[in-house]
Formats: C-alpha cells, sequence, structure tokens
C-alpha cells in the first residue's frame, strides 16, 4: 500500500528559523518514514499502538525532547483496539516531536536508530561487498537525495549523481555508456529505486569493478561526509599555536560555517573550531620560519596561521574557505545542498512541464478521443450518408433510366413532331413559296388588268369616236335621203311642167342625176365608210370583248386568289358623248375632224353630169 507522510504547517516563533526547521523536518520525516514502514509488517498502512509507544520514546530520547506517555494514549484513546496508520499518526507526531525538535541533537544517533529499524528487516546482506557501516551511509545519502514524495525514491538523475560522486571519491573514472545502458533496464521501474536497490546497487559493486572494499568503503564515507556531514574540505595541514606558537599537524574539517580540527583522521579527539562568517576572510601569507605554503583565517576575535603540504593544496583550501565565507555572506547553504535544490527545482520544472505536456497530452488525447468519437459519429453518419446516398444514387439512377426512357420517348416524339414540323415549315414554306409566286403573279395580273383596263379604256374612246363618227355619217344620210326625196319630189313636180321646162328640167334633171350620182357615190362612199366604222366597231367591241373577258378572267383568279387584290374598274371622269356605235366610239379629236370632213363634202357644189 502506498504510505504518504506531510510534514506540518505549524508555524513557529521565528521567521529566520523557518527555512531551517522546515528543511529538518522534511530530513527527520524521511527517516522516521523508513521506521514506521518497518514495523508495519503486514503492509497495510497501519502500525500497533505499542510499537508506535516504543518508536515515539525511542525518537523522544534521541532528539532530547521531554517525552509524555500520556499523550499518545489521549490523542488515540478512541482507538484503543486497533492499530493506527501514518495519517493517524502524523498529527501526534507533528505536534508532540515534531514542532518541538531543536537543532540540538546528534543527526547520526538519530538516523541510526531509525535505520536499525529497518535494516533488520530489509537488509539483505548476501553477495554485499560493503559493511553494515556503509549500508546505513548510503541509506543517509539515500534519505539527502530521494524526492520528498512518499514512498521515497532516488531517481535516476540522483543515481547518476551519487554513483558519479562515488567513482570520483575512488579515484576512477566514470563510464557514461555504462551507466546508459543501466538506465536503459530502470526504464521498466519509472527510473526509480527505492533504498534497498540502492543499496545493493552500490554494495554489489555494479559499478566499482576492480576496486578493492576498501577503496569502495573509503569512497562511501568521504561522500557521506560531503553530502551529510557538510564536510567541504578535509586533510592534514599544520596549525600555528596561540600560546606556544609552535607548529603542530592537525586534521582539518572544513564544514559550511566553521572549521574543525583534530587530532587525527578518526575524530576522536577535537582539539577546536574556527568559526566562519560573512565578516571572516582567508588570505595567502609569504613563506616564513622555514615554513611554505602559508595561509592566515582571521574571524572576528582571532586569527589562524596554517601551512599546506604543497601550494596545490593550500590554493584549495583558500578557495573552499573563500567559498563558505561567501556563501555565509550572501545566505546562501552549502554548494552539495544549492546543488541538490537546483537539481530538484529543474526535476520539478521538467516534471510540471512534463505534467501540463502530460496535460495537453491528455486533453489532446481528449480531444483527439472526441474527435475520434466525432469522427466515428461521422463516419457513421457518412456511412448511413453514403448508405442513403447510395440508395439515393441507385433511386436517382432507377428514376433518371426512366427519365431517360421517358425522354427518349420525349425526343422521339419531340423528333417526330420537329419532323413534322418541318415538314409543316417545309410546307408553309412551300406554300409562302407559292404565295409569293401568287403574289408575283397577282402583281403580274394586277399589271396586265391595268394595262387591259388601259386597253379596254382606249377601246372605248375608240368605239365613242366611232360612233360618233357615225352618228354624224348617219345624220348626213338622212339629210341627204331628205334631199334626195325633195330632188324627187322636185322632178316629179318638174315633169308636169311644160316641155320646155321639161327639157330644162331634163338638163336640170340630169344635172340633178349627177348631182344624185354624186349624192350616191357620196352616199355609197358613206355607206362604206359607215361599213368600215362598222368593222372597225365590230372589231373595238371585240377588243372590248376580249379585254372584258379578260378583265373578267382576272378578276375569277383574283377572287381565287383569296381575294389579296382588289380591281379598280376605270371610269370616266367626265360626261360620256353617246353614238349609234355606243358611248366614246370615237375621240373628241377624230370627231372633229370627221365633221369637218363632211361639212366640207356638203358644202362642195355637185358634179354636173
Amino acid at each position: 500500500m502506498r504510505k504518504r507522510f506531510t510534514s506540518s504547517t505549524t508555524p513557529v516563533s521565528s521567521s529566520e528559523t523557518l527555512p531551517l526547521k522546515m528543511g529538518l523536518r522534511d530530513e527527520l520525516l524521511k527517516a522516521i518514514w523508513h521506521a514506521f514502514t518497518a514495523l508495519d509488517v503486514d503492509k497495510s498502512g497501519k502500525v500497533s499502538k505499542s510499537q508506535l509507544k516504543v518508536l515515539s520514546h525511542n525518537l523522544c530520547t534521541v532528539m532530547k525532547i521531554p517525552h509524555d506517555p500520556v499523550a499518545l494514549e489521549e490523542h488515540f484513546r478512541d482507538d484503543d483496539e486497533g492499530p493506527v496508520s501514518n495519517q493517524g499518526y502524523m498529527p501526534y507526531l507533528n505536534r508532540f516531536i515534531l514542532d518541538k525538535v531543536q537543532d540540538n541533537f546528534d543527526r547520526i544517533d538519530f538516523n541510526r536508530m531509525c535505520w536499525t529499524l529497518c535494516a533488520r528487516k530489509n537488509l539483505n546482506r548476501n553477495h554485499l561487498l560493503i559493511s553494515d557501516d556503509d549500508a546505513f551511509k548510503i541509506w543517509c545519502i539515500f534519505n539527502f537525495l530521494s524526492e520528498d514524495r512518499y514512498p521515497l525514491v532516488m531517481v535516476s538523475e540522483e543515481i547518476e549523481y551519487l554513483l558519479r560522486k562515488l567513482t570520483e571519491a575512488m579515484g576512477g573514472s566514470w563510464i557514461e555508456e555504462k551507466f546508459e545502458e543501466y538506465k536503459l533496464q530502470l526504464s521498466s521501474k519509472h527510473q526509480c529505486l527505492n533504498v534497498w536497490e540502492v543499496i545493493e546497487l552500490v554494495g554489489m559493486g555494479h559499478f566499482s569493478k576492480g576496486m578493492d572494499r576498501q577503496t569502495l568503503s573509503m569512497g562511501i564515507n568521504e561522500v557521506f561526509q560531503e553530502l551529510i556531514l557538510d564536510v567541504l574540505k578535509q586533510g592534514y595541514m599544520m596549525k600555528k599555536g596561540h600560546k606556544r606558537k609552535n607548529w603542530t599537524e592537525r586534521w582539518f574539517l572544513l564544514k559550511p560555517n566553521l572549521i574543525s580540527y583534530y587530532v587525527s583522521e578518526d575524530l576522536t579527539e577535537k582539539k577546536g573550531d574556527i568559526l566562519l562568517d560573512g565578516n571572516c576572510c582567508v588570505e595567502s601569507l609569504p613563506d616564513k620560519e622555514g615554513k611554505k605554503c602559508l595561509f592566515y583565517v582571521k574571524c572576528s576575535d582571532k586569527s589562524f596561521e596554517i601551512s599546506a603540504s604543497d601550494k596545490k593544496k593550500k590554493q584549495e583550501w583558500i578557495q573552499a574557505i573563500q567559498t563558505c565565507i561567501t556563501l555565509l555572506k550572501v545566505g546562501r547553504p552549502a554548494p552539495h545542498h544549492e546543488a541538490r535544490q537546483k537539481r530538484r527545482e529543474l526535476r520539478q520544472k521538467q516534471q510540471a512541464e512534463q505534467e501540463e505536456l502530460e496535460l495537453r497530452m491528455r486533453e489532446l488525447q481528449t480531444a483527439n478521443e472526441n474527435k475520434q468519437r466525432e469522427l466515428e459519429a461521422m463516419r457513421k453518419k457518412l456511412e448511413e450518408a453514403a448508405a442513403n446516398a447510395a440508395e439515393e444514387e441507385h433511386r436517382r439512377l432507377q428514376t433518371q433510366s426512366e427519365l431517360q426512357d421517358l425522354y427518349r420517348v420525349e425526343m422521339e416524339k419531340e423528333k417526330m413532331v420537329r419532323q413534322q414540323m418541318e415538314e409543316q415549315v417545309a410546307q408553309k414554306s412551300s406554300e409562302l413559296e407559292q404565295y409569293l409566286q401568287r403574289v408575283r403573279e397577282l402583281e403580274n395580273m394586277y399589271h396586265r388588268l391595268e394595262e387591259a383596263l388601259e386597253e379596254e379604256r382606249q377601246a372605248r374612246q375608240d368605239e365613242e369616236t366611232v360612233r360618233k363618227l357615225q352618228a354624224r355619217l348617219l345624220e348626213e344620210e338622212v339629210s341627204k335621203r331628205a334631199e334626195l326625196e325633195q330632188i324627187h319630189l322636185y322632178q316629179q313636180q318638174t315633169i308636169s311642167q311644160t316641155q320646155a321646162e321639161k327639157q330644162e328640167l331634163e338638163r336640170e334633171r340630169l344635172a340633178k342625176e349627177s348631182a344624185l350620182q354624186s349624192a350616191m357615190q357620196q352616199l355609197q362612199q358613206l355607206e362604206a365608210d359607215r361599213r368600215g366604222a362598222l368593222e372597225e366597231y365590230e372589231e373595238v367591241m371585240k377588243k372590248l370583248a376580249d379585254a372584258a373577258n379578260n378583265t373578267k378572267s382576272w378578276k375569277d383568279k383574283v377572287t381565287h386568289h383569296e381575294g389579296l387584290i382588289r380591281l379598280i374598274q376605270p371610269g370616266p371622269k367626265y360626261p360620256q358623248k353617246i353614238t349609234n356605235w355606243g358611248p366614246a366610239a370615237f375621240t373628241e379629236k377624230e370627231l372633229s375632224l370627221r365633221e369637218k370632213d363632211w361639212q366640207e363634202k356638203k358644202n362642195r357644189p355637185p358634179t354636173p353630169q
């Protein structure tokens, strides 16, 4: 079961001690979590109250906190029968232990107490190349480098950092390819290890092949002193005394806020501390009194002269001490704490970015799933639409086929109608052509009719002239007959007269007969003229009858051709003269000529016989 530990949010009295309290609380919670997990035998996330009493008493003893045995009973008085979960134990732990803790206890003892509880159950010592003490140091390093979430694990970046540190401390060379291969194996475990897997990884020498156990133990100890004990640098140097002014070799340990010096490197006898603050300084000194590689550390109350073994060690110690003074001046933690914090912040940033990316990916995945569902729904709709479209297409094709058949029939009908129309148009065109031909014929007939009417009018005028001439001839004949009768009467009268007169009369008679013969000749001539005029009249009448027949024929044709042309019959514009040969048989000019000729003949005296 997943177990979670959270630090209390109980405020502290001083704002300056808050970072230390919160950092100390987080470190203590990690060790306590291991102890609580070790007491949870059946991994149910709960521990019996008696075991928690022992754990709480040991915590208070190690961290130098007054223990109240009644507090636990009062805190869990409603839960006398069953075990206590970590969530139920945390309020008591925060209130009665962690809130009272001060930074005046030995953290190594505290860690060893928690280590003893958890190592007894979880540490597998088979095939390990390291001692229990080295395993304990790796356990402490794990708590320092692990993430601030439970259950505690160490991510691959911190594993690489630890292995690099160990390799450098052992004087070996780091093989990047080997660790990359190992990271590929970690991918199945989400690229993180718990504390026992880290101890097994280091203790079985996977990354320290070729190194003996002592070298591995020394490397673990060096990393432990730097990361857990905050030992930034250590080594033998000569120190000048303040009272006797003699030079004595000491084992120096540099921590972020002090320099401790011991008789030897086993740290059994401590000789003193050099307290560092922002006002301290470190400077190089020239060689003197037979001592080389000198430098001194100047504090507010006293100064310390120190001699290194060589110039390189001298420069390294000066730079390390100056770095501590600078960090104290600006209030920054130790370099490895700051580096760990930066790595965590970077991981948190990357994790936040990863979570944001995952959130975006989930959103995109959700959106993609929604899109997929939409696409699936759309696909189904499209399939339905395609089926409907196919059915509609089938119906459309069927309808189209029917329409095509109908259209074909209609086209055939239209073709037949068009042919009929073309035939009708051709017929109409032919009829139109015939009609136009008829119109042209009618126009020609009209012109010919006009000519015939003109000829008829001319014939009527000739007829009138002849008639006038005949009338004059008749009048002349009548007058001649009257004269002849008078002459005959006169002859009859003269016969009864005397012979003399008879002779005279005979002469006169002869003269009269001669005149009569002449008149008869004239009468015959007039008769011949009359017959000629009558022949002319008959010819004119025949022409007139032909013209009338032609006119009647054209009238019939015009009437037959739909009455398009209305015949105009000429009529006289003046009063017509009537003769024996009909109206307008002679013209006025012919009539005047004939009358003048007749008067001349009348006035001419008769020829004597």
